[in-house]
């Protein structure tokens, strides 16, 4: 494993991040002993940042962690975690929300704490009730080490952001398909430059970047010198960047953890060549122009008041699109309300277009839209 310093602690932390966000399930609840051993396996191998939030496996992945980090194992790693913004309503349900934190991990401080899915909007309101005074408090009482924030916005706010508080990091959506999105690569460089760590979500772009890829991106790989999978393409591109300190991964099968540590004891600044890049470049190119929706699979939309499940259905359309096999893409579609063990089926055909869902979405996608178009070239 390689280590990269945080520019404002100078904690040296594991390039490879481990995100709790996903962990795996079995009869429709997270499979304890197995994301336990997980956990462990990945700090064995190296990985001392491990990032989770509140709201993350319905308020059921910071109790896990806080189990898996017994026998030893907290002393290892550095913890991330995160307020949950959009259920603060004032000044004390921060203080509320971190001290039930500390209890459901069962430490007594967080070493890296985040303002959680800041944009314009959400930054203005947790300002208004406070959060530089509860900042302020939290670290000089110790429940807090390291102030943050990660962001879901635009550029123009990231900036606002980034100049508003004295942070030592920040958490940011970025991936070789995600340069001009939200904070992008111009957020990264600005973030570097005022002295903050940079953690990176989303890597993997929901994991689409790390699958089988489509012929005509298959084709790009095939054709460079240094033969690598398409995860090992898509990490390296981002520990290829000096600004960048820790990349998250959700890790939830045991292969991804012994590849992906693989990998980040390689994966070195400034590494890749120019006709290496260059090749990444042209991939990024291939997949915007077959995908159809920018749907990462963070499943913040749900749960769906109609019961769609609304990243499986982006997920069939774009594979759609990214294989071509119209008729193997359709019958899974059609099929996948046999396995998902949900109440309703969960078909874009439902959706209503209440509207719940669109303030939800870190991407901004127009979610009844495309749902509208899924139904209409998938089935009913």
């Amino acid at each position: 494993m390689q280590y990269r310093k945080m520019p404002g602690s100078r904690d040296a932390l594991s390039i490879l991040g481990y995100g709790c966000m996903r962990f795996p399930m079995a009869d429709g609840k997270i499979d304890e002993d197995r994301a336990i051993a997980q956990i462990r396996m990945a700090i064995d191998g190296g990985v001392n940042y491990l990032d989770t939030a509140w709201s993350y496996h319905d308020g059921q992945s910071e109790p896990l962690l806080g189990r898996a980090l017994g026998e030893g194992y907290r002393r290892k790693v550095n913890i991330a975690t995160k307020l949950p913004t959009w259920l603060v309503e004032s000044r004390k349900d921060m203080d509320r929300f971190l001290d039930a934190q500390l209890e459901r991990l069962g430490v007594d401080h967080i070493d890296y704490y985040l303002i959680h899915a800041l944009s314009g909007a959400s930054w203005k309101a947790v300002e208004q009730l406070g959060v530089r005074d509860f900042l302020d408090t939290a670290q000089r009482d110790g429940r807090i080490v390291n102030p943050g924030f990660s962001f879901h916005g635009l550029y123009e706010d990231f900036r606002t952001i980034v100049d508003a508080y004295p942070w030592k990091f920040c958490q940011i959506q970025y991936n070789y398909l995600d340069t001009d999105f939200q904070a992008g690569t111009r957020g990264l460089e600005y973030a570097a430059s005022k002295g903050l760590g940079v953690v990176v979500m989303e890597p993997l772009r929901g994991g689409n970047l790390g699958m089988t890829p489509p012929p005509a991106v298959a084709e790009i790989w095939d054709s460079a010198k240094t033969r690598r999978p398409p995860v090992e393409w898509a990490l390296r591109w981002l520990w290829n960047h000096p600004e960048v300190t820790v990349v998250l991964s959700g890790m939830n099968e045991e292969e991804h953890i012994r590849q992906n540590t693989a990998i980040a004891s390689e994966a070195a600044p400034d590494s890749l060549t120019e006709e290496e890049l260059g090749l990444v470049q042209q991939a990024a190119g291939t997949f915007r122009k077959l995908m159809q929706v920018g749907c990462t699979g963070c499943g913040y939309c749900l749960p769906c008041p109609e019961g769609v499940q609304i990243p499986t259905c982006f997920d069939f359309f774009n594979k759609l699109y990214l294989f071509g096999d119209t008729e193997e893409a359709k019958y899974m579609y059609n099929s996948f309300a046999h396995a998902n063990r949900h109440r309703r089926s969960g078909f874009a055909s439902q959706c209503v277009a209440c509207g719940q869902c669109l303030e939800k979405c870190p991407q901004g996608l127009n979610i009844p839209e495309a749902l509208s178009r899924v139904a209409a070239e998938m089935g009913k």
